[in-house]
């Protein structure tokens, strides 16, 4: 009897058991990356919540273009309450209000033509501490979707004392420590009101402003911040974030 060529043989058809096996599979590997992304937001987003925060990208950047930089972690306790109200007042009034995003702000930025920031305190924190400088689309994202982790996982409180310690008050000058002996030559614990408001000022734009001799804008800033930081103190806007 002849043998049927290799041509009109029938293929043989994927037995249902091998393809239920390879979803099987598939599911366990779905929920395995789904555990390790879990675990990995808590090492990322939990733990510092409480731990020390390591030097982010453009910190290390910068290092590593000027060949050293100026920072000293302080806690909250030995910064002045003054200069905490100050960058508040200056960057994110609403900060103890919303859930890191100021809707209100991001409408208002809209009406204007996008001529005015909307970013919150807690968004900079997040581009500050895990993301890199830009506005190109990817980083937004990510920060849009790291803002809501961080402002679940860590105090009020704490995300200004990051702020604090992270933001570039000069080139090369990182954070209220730093800025503080650098321009005033004392600690952040003795800064006096009019000081704190004044390297609140500074920002966003650090390495065109100067706080020791301020232009007439960034003194003229200074005044309404330290009127903005008054305000919230007065009328609650301060209570999220003090003892």
């Amino acid at each position: 009897m002849a043998k049927k060529s290799r041509s009109t043989a029938k293929k043989k058809k994927p037995s249902r058991k091998r393809s239920g096996g390879f979803r099987a599979r598939l599911r366990t590997w779905w929920r395995r990356g789904l555990l390790g992304l879990a675990l990995l937001l808590v090492v990322v987003i939990v733990l510092p919540s409480f731990l020390p925060v390591p030097q982010g990208f453009y910190m290390r950047s910068e290092a590593r273009r000027l060949g050293d930089i100026q920072r000293v972690w302080v806690p909250m306790d030995e910064i002045a309450p003054m200069m905490a109200r100050s960058v508040v007042a200056a960057e994110d009034a609403n900060f103890c209000n919303h859930w890191g995003f100021d809707m209100s702000a991001i409408r208002d930025a809209i009406e204007d033509g996008g001529n005015r920031g909307a970013s919150t305190l807690s968004q900079q924190v997040v581009k500050n501490v895990y993301l890199w400088q830009g506005r190109n689309w990817t980083r937004k994202a990510l920060e849009a979707l790291m803002t809501p982790l961080v402002e679940a996982a860590w105090s009020k409180r704490r995300i200004v004392e990051v702020y604090l310690n992270v933001a570039e008050f000069d080139e090369g000058i990182f954070g209220v420590e730093a800025a503080a002996r650098t321009y005033f030559g004392t600690t952040p614990e003795d800064l006096t009101a009019r000081e704190a408001a004044l390297l609140a000022a500074l920002l966003p734009n650090p390495k065109e402003r100067d706080a020791a001799n301020p232009s007439q804008f960034v003194a003229r800033r200074a005044s309404q911040i330290a009127d903005g930081a008054a305000t919230i103190a007065r009328d609650g806007r301060a209570a999220c974030f003090e003892d």
